[in-house]
């Protein structure tokens, strides 16, 4: 397996020059970097300047090792708005165009919601949330085929997808070898043990996240540092050999120190380390 950190794990205002060279020097192999609505990897963002963030990757001798956004909880494709559901359509076509011009294999979408975080969001019917994001996937994976890029879809705190057998049928049925999970070891364990969810989705696993959680927490603030929570990480490496998972893992923290913001990074690094048997 390879080791990656996501671009958000890093303290807020560093470019992406700065983050890549503290990812390479804390011993990561890849940088998952993000899909903004501004910024230096935007959907503003022509060929050329997506260009320069690669030849920059290759320089600093660090992979990108998938693309990520966080503008689906905006934009959500099972949003009762026509006008919402094709922007999310397009922003998932810029994100499949800016990986595969960055040399990455997958991108990081969250497959709608039956309702947000916020309190204020839309909340969906739950088969109708389903019918929306089944019917734009399926056009979309002719995206990811034409890219060969993945879609990864993520496991995330969304009340839609809620167990490993429901994502399993969902991804068969749009039947596609670009189209699989994106598995967040974390954000199961409010629910369930990712270690059930490896064996169960297999090779539809495409790419993973690495977070920890403490479950007697059971909010947001029950996120910690990696083997501060509750995963079983022995379990969920012995789960990925068995299925044959190789790829990257990726961290994905929340830069939450007070102080010496960024010693986040090498811990994680450490940590991931002795997970990986390194």
């Amino acid at each position: 397996m390879k080791k990656g950190i996501n671009i958000w794990s890093f303290k807020r205002g560093m470019t992406v020059a700065e983050c890549m060279a503290m990812a390479k020097d804390a011993g990561f192999d890849g940088i998952e970097l993000s899909l903004d609505e501004q910024g230096e990897v935007s959907l503003n963002s022509s060929e050329k300047d997506i260009l320069r963030i690669k030849k920059m990757a290759e320089d600093t001798g660090i992979e990108i090792a998938s693309l990520a956004t966080g503008l689906y909880w905006a934009y959500p494709v099972t949003s009762s708005d026509p006008k919402i559901r094709q922007k999310s359509k397009d922003i998932v076509k810029k994100q499949l165009e800016t990986a595969a011009l960055l040399g990455t294999d997958g991108i990081l979408v969250v497959p709608g919601m039956v309702a947000g975080l916020s309190p204020d969001s839309e909340v969906v019917q739950y088969d109708v949330a389903y019918e929306r994001t089944l019917e734009a996937f399926m056009q979309l994976k002719e995206e990811a085929e034409a890219t060969k890029v993945s879609i990864c879809l993520e496991n995330v705190w969304n009340k839609f997808l809620l167990s490993p057998l429901e994502m399993r049928d969902f991804i068969d049925k749009i039947n596609s070898p670009y189209v699989g999970v994106y598995l967040d070891v974390g954000n199961v364990i409010y629910t369930g043990y990712p270690e059930h969810w490896i064996r169960i989705l297999g090779k539809r696993i495409k790419k993973v996240h690495f977070k920890d959680f403490r479950r007697k927490v059971g909010t947001l603030e029950g996120f910690v540092d990696l083997l501060a929570g509750d995963v079983n990480f022995p379990e969920v490496m012995q789960a990925f050999k068995e299925v044959g998972y190789d790829d990257y893992v990726t961290a994905e923290m929340i830069p939450n120190y007070t102080h010496y913001t960024n010693q986040i990074i090498y811990n994680t690094s450490k940590s991931m380390d002795r997970i990986l048997g390194r």
